[in-house]
């Protein structure tokens, strides 16, 4: 975990904390030393958090601190309120809490309280009224494009025929209607686009992409604009 990962875990721990907290709570709770507890608050006590507290008796993180120079506009506050709202209307849950504790850590956090400001800001996003069918695969798929793994899927392409691939993803694409993931497929050597309501099973492989997905989306976005189908978007060339 790098240092800066580090405290911002800190920061959140204390935040989640009304009453004092000590540095061997926060130790455990982030699975770092009580001495690197001790170094990162006094980091992030000369950053400027306002934390009250010593060596043994806890500690407490005073209201105000976090993105104190922040500002946000009319129109800013209703893009973040928007797009929030969009992404929690996707029917994947988990990005769907992410988007409501961004909304809170920065309106509580700003110098102004923006909550009863973003509550009443009137816009709206469409809302999936039930779980999406694929929901536990965009976490999957999530979770395999951060950690660079391979997915093995069982896939029904636009003429029913069935096939097992391996398929190394770069990209996801929320379009209306249909989730497309991008990925390199092995069993047509080349980029593909796989609708999830298409994918009848899907695994996370412990394998490692053979290449960064930074590079593999370099490569992906450089072969879509060259020669761009008609039906890539809904995976008519899988």
């Amino acid at each position: 975990m790098s240092k800066t990962v580090r405290l911002f875990r800190l920061m959140d721990a204390l935040r989640a904390r009304r009453l004092p907290v000590t540095a061997a709570q926060l130790a455990a709770q982030l699975s770092v030393s009580v001495r690197t507890v001790y170094r990162d608050i006094q980091t992030l006590a000369e950053l400027g958090a306002r934390i009250d507290g010593d060596a043994g008796v806890g500690y407490v993180l005073r209201a105000g601190f976090f993105l104190p120079p922040l500002m946000f506009g009319e129109d800013e506050i209703e893009a973040l309120v928007l797009g929030a709202r969009w992404v929690q209307g996707q029917g994947d849950a988990e990005l769907a809490r992410a988007a409501e504790a961004v909304l809170a850590k920065i309106a509580t956090a700003s110098p102004r309280d923006l909550r009863d400001r973003m509550a009443d800001s009137g816009l709206f996003a469409p809302r999936v009224v039930a779980r999406a069918p694929d929901a536990q695969s965009l976490a999957a798929i999530r979770s395999a494009m951060r950690r660079e793994r391979k997915l093995h899927i069982g896939y029904t392409d636009a003429a029913g025929t069935d096939t097992q691939r391996v398929i190394w993803p770069v990209a996801l694409g929320y379009f209306e209607g249909a989730r497309v993931v991008a990925a390199w497929c092995e069993l047509r050597g080349d980029f593909r686009h796989f609708r999830l309501d298409r994918i009848a099973a899907l695994q996370v492989m412990e394998a490692p992409l053979p290449r960064p997905r930074r590079e593999l989306l370099k490569r992906w976005g450089r072969a879509h604009r060259q020669a761009p189908a008609a039906g890539e978007r809904d995976g008519s060339r899988c």
